[in-house]
C-alpha cells in the first residue's frame, strides 16, 4: 500500500519533488512557511494539479498527468485531517465519524472513537467537546473512510502545548492501527522527531533532503535550509522507578539515567530527544560532577561544518546521539570512529516536551503524567 508521489510544475506554484511513503510509516514533509508543503498535499487530495505529476496509492493511480488519469478528490480513497478539525456542528462524534463511511456503521463508529479515548462522549457535538477531543474525532473520521492514505495537515497547531503532548501520544499509540501511508505536515521539529519514521525537507517547492528522521535532523545542512540551528537525536530508554528526590530512573542502552518529573510507571518505554549542544563528552568517566547522566558510547563518525563546530555522531546501544564540539576540543580529544568516549548529560537540560512514549505494538499510548 505505498504511495507514491511525482511532482513537477514551473508555475504559477513551482515544484519538482519526488518521494515515497511505506505502508505503515509515517512521513514528516517539512520546511519553512512558503515552501510548497500544503501544495503538495492539495496535489496529492486532487485539489490542485501539477503540470507533470503521477500519485499513485496501494497500486491505484490517482493522478497521471501523461496518461490523462485526474481522479476526484472524492474518488481519491484518503484520509486527511485538518488543523481547524472542520467538524459538522449539528452533528454529534459518532455522527460524524459516521458521515465518513461508505456505510454508515454505528459500532465501528463507537470502535473507532474508543481507539481514541474518545468512548463516553459518542452523543456530544463539536461546541460541547474541546480542541483536543474536537481533533481526535477528526482523527477517527479520518481512519473510519479506511484510507489508502492518510494526509496529517498540521493536525496539533491549534491547540495548547499540553493537549498537543497529549495528541503526540494518541498518535504514537494509534500507530499499531494505521497500515496505511501516513503523511504529516509540521512546523515542530521536536513534532516531527517524536512521530516521524522518515522525513522530506522541501524548499520553493523542491526536495532539499529525504532519509530517516535520526539522518535528517543530525544534518547541519539540511537544517540550515529550515532555518534551525538545533541539531538533535533521539534514543530509547525504559523507566524503572520514581525516587523520592523528583527524579525519574531509566534504563538506556548502556546505562542508567535520570531525568526530572514523573514519566511513568515502571516498564513505561520512553523515547528521548537531545539536543546535540547540550551534550559534553569526555575520554575519561569524570567524577565528581554535578551531571548525574554519564553514558559509555562509540564514535561513529565526525562532520565538519563551515563554522568552528563539529558534529560528533555517537552509538549508543542501537540508538544514535549528536554532540556539537568545537572542532578545538574535538582535535584535543583526538577523536576517530570507533573511539569509546562518555556522554555526559544535565538531568534538567532535557525539556518534558522532548520525551515520548515509544509506543508498542498492539496497544494505545498514552500522555506522559
Amino acid at each position: 500500500m505505498t504511495l507514491v508521489v511525482d511532482l513537477k510544475a514551473e508555475g504559477p506554484i513551482p515544484l519538482d519533488l519526488s518521494f515515497r511513503v511505506a505502508e505503515g510509516e509515517l512521513l514528516a514533509l517539512v520546511g519553512h512557511s512558503g515552501s510548497g508543503k500544503t501544495t503538495v498535499l492539495r496535489s496529492i487530495a486532487g485539489l490542485w494539479t501539477p503540470t507533470d505529476a503521477r500519485v499513485m496509492a496501494g497500486g491505484t493511480v490517482w493522478l497521471d498527468t501523461g496518461q490523462g488519469v485526474n481522479l476526484p478528490p472524492h474518488r481519491r480513497h484518503l484520509g486527511v485531517v485538518f488543523q481547524n478539525y472542520a467538524l459538522f456542528p449539528h452533528m454529534s462524534a459518532l455522527q460524524n465519524v459516521m458521515a465518513a463511511m461508505q456505510t454508515p456503521d454505528r459500532r465501528e463508529a463507537g470502535r473507532l472513537l474508543e481507539l481514541v479515548h474518545l468512548d463516553g462522549l459518542a452523543d456530544r457535538k463539536p461546541a460541547k467537546l474541546s480542541g483536543g477531543q474536537q481533533q481526535r474525532v477528526a482523527v477517527a473520521r479520518a481512519m473510519a473512510r479506511r484510507p489508502l492514505a492518510l494526509l496529517l495537515d498540521e493536525p496539533f497547531s491549534a491547540v495548547d502545548r499540553a493537549t498537543r503532548d497529549q495528541l503526540h501520544a494518541e498518535i504514537i499509540g494509534l500507530r499499531a492501527h494505521l497500515n496505511m501511508p501516513v503523511i504529516l505536515v509540521t512546523h515542530e521539529m521536536n513534532e516531527a522527531q517524536l512521530l516521524a519514521d522518515r522525513m522530506v525537507v522541501i524548499d520553493k517547492g523542491c526536495l532539499l533532503r529525504e532519509g530517516p528522521t535520526a539522518e535528517v535532523m543530525a544534518d547541519p545542512d539540511a537544517l540550515r535550509a529550515m532555518g534551525i540551528r538545533e541539531v538533535a537525536a533521539m534514543f530509547s530508554a525504559v523507566v524503572v522507578a520514581q525516587d523520592e528526590d523528583g527524579l525519574t530512573r531509566l534504563d538506556a542502552a548502556t546505562g542508567p539515567i535520570f531525568l526530572p518529573g514523573a514519566l511513568g510507571p515502571p516498564g513505561t518505554r520512553l523515547r528521548v530527544r537531545v539536543l546535540a549542544h547540550e551534550v559534553i563528552l569526555s575520554r575519561a568517566r569524570p567524577e565528581g560532577l554535578s551531571a548525574q547522566n554519564i553514558l559509555p558510547a562509540t564514535v561513529v563518525s565526525l562532520q565538519q561544518g563551515d563554522d568552528p563546530g563539529v558534529m560528533v555522531h555517537l552509538a549508543i546501544g542501537g540508538d544514535e546521539i549528536v554532540a556539537r564540539i568545537t572542532r578545538r576540543a574535538a582535535s584535543a580529544m583526538q577523536l576517530a570512529p570507533g573511539d569509546v568516549v562518555h556522554v555526559i548529560l544535565k538531568s534538567m537540560s532535557v525539556a518534558r516536551d522532548r520525551i515520548a512514549l515509544a509506543g508498542q505494538a498492539g496497544q494505545v499510548g498514552q500522555p506522559l503524567p
